[in-house]
């Protein structure tokens, strides 16, 4: 793809999600679900006038990095303490619960086999699939809503990040029974040593910063060493610790929570995100699928695979933050908000297909997943948020 050819494509994406994002808004939707949508009418399920390419996935990654960071940045610290043993048992029952399930969908579907067969290890990865959660698209949705920061936003985002690290030794432990080089106990530690790097880099980090912030503040220098920090920890944790980059991200912006300028940071990193990397990354989330694709034999089990992927978090984080302690209503918004697949889903899929663990018709499946999960979530954190708080964020800001 040459040069004029991705401009053509960007004009092509920020017009139409921008577009379908107003048009959202005024349906009484977040922005989001119009910037899926466009995805998907630019894309190959119905005028193609986009292609998914290196170019704008890269764009899509830093989108979701960015978003990442902004949510840590707005994270409270404080809070985050109070819900952090409660995130975990949360986290727990939201990777344990789509785990038996979409092992008994498979096998239920496709017969049932003995434990340690290789048609058994497939069911387990498809189970495997269902554990990931993609929590930026939540975070966009509860920003819209103004409740990011309050307990229950709070407990999803500690609970979604605390699920991806959990979901990554889930995968790691199921990739090695096909490949025993794979060591689960190396992923662990390497997976410790890197929120331990975090607290001890971070806190000399926040130190240096709450000095150049209390000596120059609300100036440029800031928020561009936010950035800068965001990506070395978003590569850090990828590159060497295996830990998703979207964790990095955020343990970036939770670092720089605390600073008196944080608003101002998160105000000059949003210009970018909202201009351009978060329609790119909304937008290529539809792109990346094609519905002419999908036949009769493939049809069934992806309608039952977004079912289950669903109500599996649902009812396994709601249940358990139930019996955390948070209300019916309060509890069925954590279980909602942690029912968005992303990235992470696509990324454990690609690593079936590489180690020959999953048949590439399923990535059918787990792109209906996406999209019917992306569009889905924010239209049903708003319902469940709309009794109790009708007053977005924008109206207030107004």
């Amino acid at each position: 793809m040459d040069t004029i050819d991705i401009l053509r494509q960007l004009a092509i994406i920020i017009i139409f999600a921008k577009l379908f994002g107003l048009l959202a808004r005024k349906l009484k939707a977040p922005q989001v679900v119009g910037e899926i949508v466009a995805g998907l009418i630019l894309g190959p399920s119905l005028l193609g006038w986009v292609q998914t390419s290196d170019f704008l996935a890269g764009l899509a990654e830093i989108g979701v990095i960015m978003l990442m960071f902004s949510a840590g940045l707005e994270t409270n610290i404080g809070q985050l303490k109070k819900t952090g043993v409660k995130a975990t048992l949360i986290a727990c029952a939201g990777v344990f619960v789509p785990l038996i399930c979409g092992t008994l969908l498979y096998l239920a579907v496709y017969g049932f086999a003995p434990v340690g067969s290789e048609h058994f290890f497939r069911g387990v990865f498809i189970g495997t699939i269902l554990t990931a959660t993609s929590v930026s698209i939540t975070v966009q949705a509860l920003k819209e809503l103004g409740h990011l920061t309050d307990s229950t936003g709070t407990t999803i985002l500690s609970a979604a990040i605390i699920d991806d690290v959990i979901g990554i030794l889930v995968l790691t432990l199921v990739i090695s029974f096909r490949d025993p080089s794979s060591n689960i106990g190396t992923v662990l530690l390497k997976t410790v040593l890197f929120f331990v790097l975090s607290a001890v880099l971070g806190y000399v980090i926040y130190r240096i910063l709450k000095k150049l912030d209390d000596k120059y503040p609300h100036t440029r220098r800031i928020p561009i060493i936010g950035l800068a920090l965001t990506f070395a920890l978003a590569y850090i944790a990828d590159r060497y610790f295996g830990v998703a980059d979207i964790t990095g991200a955020y343990v970036a912006g939770v670092i720089m929570s605390s600073l008196h300028d944080s608003d101002y940071i998160d105000r000059k990193m949003d210009i970018n995100s909202y201009m351009l990397f978060g329609p790119v990354f909304f937008a290529s989330i539809g792109l990346q699928t094609n519905v002419r694709t999908l036949d009769t034999t493939i049809l069934l089990f992806s309608v039952l695979f977004v079912i289950v992927g669903l109500v599996s978090k649902i009812v396994g984080c709601g249940l358990m933050s139930r019996a955390c302690g948070f209300k019916g209503r309060e509890a069925l918004k954590i279980g909602c908000g942690m029912m968005t697949r992303g990235e992470v889903a696509l990324i454990v899929a690609q690593k079936g297909l590489g180690v020959n663990m999953l048949d590439s018709k399923y990535f059918t499946s787990v792109i209906l997943l996406i999209i019917v999960s992306s569009i889905l979530t924010p239209i049903v954190l708003k319902a469940l948020y709309s009794e109790k708080a009708p007053e977005t964020a924008q109206q207030k800001a107004q």
